[in-house]
């Protein structure tokens, strides 16, 4: 055994929700881009080596920490000394603690970075001999989203250049690939309303001509042949941006001295327009507010959506993976799932508060479980409605998801 091996550091860090979860936090990563869960002994050295260790009965690694989950009999004195030796061992005399493993647990992250080097080695010195380029804007659960620019923005064939090119060698040096997106705008680029800068937002306070603004039974829609060039974009552009959810709106009623009023505020990724509607129908444009100002309100919006959706899945325990959800509210820009979950989280503090089931348990993961991620039963403990005593989290979402059924079925009755 090396000396660097002897002094491997290993710090316990205990959850600040759940007693039963202790961290073990490494220097560097566990296994450089991979991460794992494990439920019980598999054939990973670590996995093998944890639980072997009596009373661990669950571990995930992520980047460099480890996380234990022991039973309730069990007692962190006399494991974290345990377990700490049993990672020393296993990361002392192997560099691959989490096994050989598929290729689609590597993270993103790490994805993220090969994309870019294919495509800066392999794909732009082509393509910028047309005048083009192409970047990889994120990637989220194995979903890469490319976007295209210059020359490529709006040229008839760069679908066909994505799809059977770039796809095809992405596909080829990188098998965890899940899907492949294009974000590019397009439309945009194929004739603009106005040319694509940062631009100003209006910051006009002027009258919106009458038949603009559109009220109907709460909702409020603005004219896209209006609303599109103030935002720079033409009326097309503007209906494909709010149907991928790249242009967002949020609606505000007054309270206090504004009473009777009601504020719009549309967002592209470049500009913003507003406009506030007095109680006799008449409006005005107005000054958008800074985004801080309606964040809170979008996100209202969202959860809504959301929860509108996973109530209308059909079938007692229908569920729904996180990318799914987003991709069917229309949301594919990189960080759309983290949207989402947080949506997600803010249904289930809606769901505490009424003693609902949670309707946030029909969203889950990838895996072959189907359960919710580890942030959903965080949650539900730090609210007080996690699992019971030695109830398993397959057991306790299930018991959601029948909850959530019986509740169904009492509205479909009345």
């Amino acid at each position: 055994m090396s000396e660097a091996a002897t002094q491997r550091r290993i710090r316990a860090q205990a959850s600040a929700r759940d007693a039963q979860v202790m961290g073990f936090v490494l220097d560097n990563e566990v296994q450089t881009g991979r991460t794992a869960r494990f439920d019980g002994p598999a054939d990973a050295p670590l996995s093998k080596a944890l639980f072997g260790v009596s009373g661990v009965v669950r571990a995930e690694v992520s980047g460099a920490t480890i996380w234990v989950q022991k039973a309730d009999a069990a007692d962190w004195a006399d494991l974290k000394p345990a377990i700490a030796a049993a990672i020393r061992t296993v990361l002392d005399f192997t560099e691959t603690p989490l096994g050989q493993g598929a290729a689609d647990s590597a993270s993103d992250t790490a994805l993220l970075q090969r994309v870019q080097e294919l495509l800066e080695a392999q794909v732009n010195p082509a393509v910028a001999a047309h005048g083009g380029h192409i970047s990889a804007e994120g990637v989220e659960d194995g979903i890469v989203y490319l976007r295209m620019s210059g020359g490529c923005q709006g040229c008839a064939a760069s679908a066909a250049t994505l799809r059977q090119g770039v796809e095809r060698m992405l596909r080829a040096a990188l098998p965890q690939v899940v899907d492949i997106v294009d974000v590019t705008d397009h439309e945009s680029g194929t004739n603009p309303f106005y040319t694509r800068d940062s631009g100003s937002s209006p910051v006009f306070n002027r009258p919106v001509p009458p038949g603009v603004i559109d009220r109907e039974d709460g909702q409020v829609s603005v004219d896209p042949d209006y609303l599109g060039p103030r935002l720079g974009l033409t009326p097309e552009t503007l209906r494909a941006g709010m149907q991928r959810g790249d242009v967002v709106g949020v609606t505000e009623t007054g309270e206090g001295a504004d009473a009777g009023k009601t504020r719009i505020v549309i967002r592209s990724p470049t500009r913003a327009w507003a406009a506030e509607i007095a109680e006799d129908g008449s409006a005005r444009e107005i000054p958008p507010p800074p985004p801080a100002e309606d964040a809170a309100g979008q996100e209202s919006a969202l959860s809504a959506r959301v929860r509108a959706y996973l109530v209308g899945l059909k079938g007692d325990t229908a569920t729904v993976t996180y990318g799914a959800l987003a991709r069917a509210l229309g949301l594919w820009q990189p960080g759309s799932v983290r949207r989402v979950t947080a949506a997600l989280e803010s249904t289930m503090r809606a769901d505490a508060a009424e003693g609902r089931p949670f309707i946030a348990a029909r969203a889950v993961g990838r895996g072959r479980d189907a359960l919710p991620g580890k942030g959903f039963f965080d949650l539900a403990v730090a609210l007080g409605r996690g699992p019971t005593a030695g109830e398993s989290e397959q057991d306790y979402h299930a018991r959601e998801l029948s909850g959530l059924a019986g509740r169904m079925d009492d509205a479909a009755g009345a």
